[in-house]
């Protein structure tokens, strides 16, 4: 005897079988399903009221009236079953987000028939937590759904499946569709805020302010005849005062300074998936500041570097690792 864990394992595979992943989905008749709706229903239940009075009373209205509900009826399956039929579907490259937001889906309906009033898109999963968009694909082209879907927690995921219905014209009966998009969700880690003062900076010795205090306080500077334009904090007014000469300090090229985002820094954030949102809210303050900034997990190194694309490879990285 089969269990209903058995049953609905058995029922989940069939619809995955018959549901296979794809970049494009293109409706016809093996992938449009149709029933009556409530109002369908009740529609049924008065038409059957209509003929049984007709024939107890030998009504010829009755049953003009009856046949001619009843036809319309019919019809409107073929409506609402046609205002899918043809349709064809594609999503635009997702991108990532981070924990906690929205992930925009872009659905393109390519449409090469006429306009398809009344279209529902939405997750399949009604746990899942979306909101449905209503649309109405334009004729002979292609229109873009926007559909909002609260993004898991932090790492890839597959895109989830969705739904086109509609009801149109009349509401008797509901046709939908069900797509299993190809793709991935990728989700990074929510950034801490606020974000806390970045790190000091490290000097060539490795070691965090000493390079900072060196450039700005004069052992490790040069000193040079005052030039139009240097900023006042590098005029050395002491030696001013005494002898009346003005010469200002020149930071010594040799001595760079890395600004290191290391995961033993953030001891005091918590547990890893906060530490990760230290480093996230980091990373980001690091760009807006235009500071270039290096990254350094156990296991991970990514040389300083400042930019569009090192963000979205430290991201990426961060998405996929686990902290230790």
């Amino acid at each position: 005897m089969k269990t209903p864990e058995g049953l609905r394992q058995r029922w989940q595979a069939w619809w995955t079988a018959r549901h296979p992943r794809t970049e494009t989905w293109r409706l016809q008749q093996r992938n449009i399903y149709i029933v009556p709706t409530r109002a369908g229903l009740a529609f049924a239940a008065t038409l059957m009221l209509l003929l049984v009075a007709s024939i107890n009373y030998q009504l010829n209205l009755g049953y003009a009236l009856t046949f001619l509900l009843a036809g319309a009826g019919l019809a409107s399956i073929h409506l609402t079953h046609g205002n899918l039929r043809g349709l064809q579907l594609h999503l635009k490259p997702v991108r990532p987000v981070f924990a906690g937001e929205l992930a925009q889906l872009e659905v393109v309906l390519d449409n090469p028939g006429n306009a398809r009033p009344g279209l529902n898109l939405g997750p399949a999963d009604l746990d899942l937590q979306a909101h449905p968009t209503w649309s109405c694909a334009d004729p002979g082209g292609q229109t873009t759904v926007v559909l909002g879907v609260q993004a898991p927690v932090r790492g890839r995921h597959p895109l989830p499946a969705l739904r086109l219905e509609t009801r149109y014209p009349f509401g008797l009966f509901r046709a939908w569709t069900v797509w299993r998009p190809a793709g991935e969700l990728r989700v990074h880690p929510r950034p801490e805020h606020p974000c806390p003062p970045l790190p000091a900076p490290e000097g060539p010795s490795g070691r965090q302010g000493a390079a900072v205090g060196a450039g700005l306080h004069g052992e490790l500077d040069e000193l040079r005849a005052w030039r139009p334009g240097d900023p006042p904090r590098r005029v050395v007014w002491k030696k001013w005062a005494r002898g009346g000469e003005l010469v200002s300090r020149d930071a010594s090229p040799q001595l760079p300074h890395h600004l290191w985002l290391d995961w033993t820094q953030t001891r005091q954030a918590g547990d890893g998936e906060r530490r990760l949102s230290r480093v996230v809210g980091w990373i980001l303050l690091c760009e807006q500041r235009q500071q270039p900034w290096g990254l350094r997990l156990p296991g991970l190194r990514l040389p300083p570097g400042l930019g569009a694309l090192r963000q979205a490879e430290a991201l990426d990285l961060l998405c996929d690792w686990e902290p230790r």
